[in-house]
C-alpha cells in the first residue's frame, strides 16, 4: 500500500497487486510558468539557428512536475491514496503582454487502494 501522506500515480486503469476498494472521482492539478525576458530573448535567438531548447524543456518539465504536485495534493485532500489513468493536457497562451504561458494539466481518477 501507498506509504501513508503519499499517492501512487499511475498512468494505467489499474493498479497491479493492490485492490480498489473505492473510486472517489476526478481529480486534476494545474500549474502555468512563463519564461522571463532574458529567457525568451535568447529562446528566440536560438530559434533562429535552430537546435535544442534547453530553457524552454526545464520550464516544461518544471510545469508538469507541479501539475503533479497539485494532483496528488487534490487527490489527497479527498482521501485518495491512488490516482489511475493520469493523463496531461497542455497548452499555451499570451497573458497580454506578449508574454507566452505555458499551462499544463495533470488529471485522472482518484481511488482508494489496499
Amino acid at each position: 500500500m501507498p506509504e501513508p501522506g503519499n499517492v501512487l500515480i499511475l498512468t494505467i486503469d489499474d493498479c497491479p497487486g493492490y485492490r480498489i476498494v473505492r473510486v472517489i472521482g476526478p481529480v486534476y492539478g494545474t500549474s502555468v510558468r512563463s519564461r522571463n525576458f532574458v529567457g525568451n530573448f535568447l529562446g528566440g535567438v536560438r530559434a533562429i539557428f535552430g537546435g535544442k531548447q534547453s530553457g524552454f524543456i526545464n520550464m516544461i518539465a518544471q510545469t508538469r512536475d507541479d501539475a503533479m504536485l497539485h494532483l496528488a495534493e487534490h487527490a489527497r485532500s479527498l482521501g485518495a491514496n491512488a490516482v489511475l489513468g493520469m493523463r496531461f493536457d497542455s497548452g499555451e497562451f499570451d497573458s497580454g503582454q506578449g508574454q507566452a504561458m505555458n499551462e499544463i494539466t495533470a488529471y485522472g481518477t482518484a481511488v482508494v487502494v489496499e
